[in-house]
Formats: C-alpha cells, structure tokens, sequence
C-alpha cells in the first residue's frame, strides 16, 4: 500500500466492519496495476465518508443488476492484471477456473 491509501484506509469508518476492510483490499489488488496499491485503486471518491460506489444509493435498481456489474468489472480487472491467463486471474478472484469460465461466457468477455 503507498502511504497515501494507508492513511485513506486508517481514517475511514468502517460500517461493514473487518469484512468491509478485506473487501476492499481484494479488489484494490485486483484492480491494480502496479505492485503497490495507490488511493486510484481505493472504492473511494475524493470525499472520504463516500465509497464510490454511493451512485448505487442515488439510482437504486435491481441489486442484482449492481451485484453483476461490480462482477463483471472485477473479472475484468483481474484478466487484464493476469493478462488473460485464466488460472491467475481465478485465484486472483478467489473462485474456481470452472466458475471464471462461466461468469466470462456469461458476461460475454474475452476467454482467450
């Protein structure tokens, strides 16, 4: 973590508890692009009380539409990071090569 993300990790108040925390350092890592995880990575905009995610509570839909889109855009991030390679990319995820491969073919992504 780069100094700035830890001090934006240490001020935040966490309402999902610990669980909340490993959240969101699974999917900085994930996400990033280089080996240190910067504040870029963090689901936070610039106002620290805010994730990023609050646009969910200005336009509320179909949780399930919410719960894929976040999905699919971590499944993403995790084949870029892994460039392509699958087994990586699972592992990054935490899921199975089988389950990767279904949620690609479900999200019509690139399996390579």
């Amino acid at each position: 973590l780069s100094s700035e993300a830890m001090d934006i990790l240490l001020k935040y108040n966490y309402p999902g508890n610990v669980r909340e925390l490993e959240n969101i350092i699974e999917r900085a890592a994930v996400v990033a692009r280089d080996p240190i995880i910067s504040v870029r990575e963090l689901p936070f905009s610039s106002d620290i009380s805010s994730p990023l995610f609050s646009d969910y509570k200005k336009a509320p839909g179909p949780l399930k539409d919410s719960v894929e889109a976040l999905e699919r855009q971590m499944i993403e991030g995790a084949m870029e990071k892994a460039q392509h390679h699958q087994t990586r990319a699972a592992e990054m995820l935490g899921i199975t090569e089988r389950t990767l491969r279904y949620k690609l073919k479900k999200y019509g992504l690139k399996q390579q």
